[in-house]
């Protein structure tokens, strides 16, 4: 039985449902091909079936599940071509919005950026990946909302949702936490010295470093 709950600040339970069944994605709490009930998942979240509906359909819209008539769900694995547009989304968004961190950030936003790469260099030593990847992806909304850009972080989260069900990036990419932790240190260190042009080339050298070698994966 997966071990999900509802996140406290979505504004509807239909919102929830579908964070809690992303989260779940990429905690490995659910996994791709095995078909889930909507009875099953009301009764593990304590909602009803009407908005565990709501929520499927919203998440099948994304491509991050298949609705299976009269079953449930499936979650389902995303494709060469799947990973290709998510990386392609993500170099139009982050790489700008890293540059505009830079330039426009607070200090006590920069500040904020500065401790979420510091999180992830004490989980890489430690070896800690239930640590690690909060850390990851709490810099990369950091960025994107340091940027003035909410619409884009929520954006982003739902698309590495759907990256996650190839596995723990460790092992999807084929790099060890301490090699993905160097690759943030370029964009916070340009992001912290205010300079936008640079924060945004290795935004996008990180992107494209991490999107290759996803697609990769997938073609073995």
């Amino acid at each position: 039985m997966p071990n999900l709950s509802l996140p406290p600040e979505a504004p509807t339970l239909a919102d929830a449902v579908a964070q809690a069944v992303r989260d779940g994605v990429a905690s490995g709490q659910l996994v791709p091909d095995q078909t889930y009930s909507v009875y099953q998942l009301a009764e593990l979240l304590g909602v009803s079936r009407s908005p565990v509906r709501e929520g499927m359909l919203r998440l099948a819209e994304a491509g991050l599940v298949e609705i299976r008539r009269n079953r449930g769900f499936r979650v389902l694995r995303p494709r060469v071509h799947d990973v290709e547009e998510i990386v392609e989304i993500r170099l139009a968004l982050e790489p700008a919005a890293a540059a505009k961190a830079a330039l426009s950030g607070t200090e006590e936003e920069h500040t904020a950026i500065r401790e979420a790469l510091a999180a992830m260099a004490v989980a890489a030593a430690r070896g800690d990946e239930a640590a690690f990847w909060p850390a990851d992806r709490a810099l990369h909304d950091l960025l994107l909302r340091t940027a003035g850009n909410n619409r884009s972080a929520a954006i982003v989260a739902q698309l590495r949702s759907t990256t996650a069900l190839l596995g723990p990036p460790t092992t999807a990419s084929g790099r060890t936490l301490a090699e993905i932790h160097a690759e943030h240190e370029p964009v916070v260190t340009a992001v912290l010295r205010r300079d936008g042009p640079a924060a945004e080339a290795a935004m996008r050298a990180h992107l494209e470093s991490t999107g290759r070698l996803l697609v990769d994966r997938l073609k073995t």
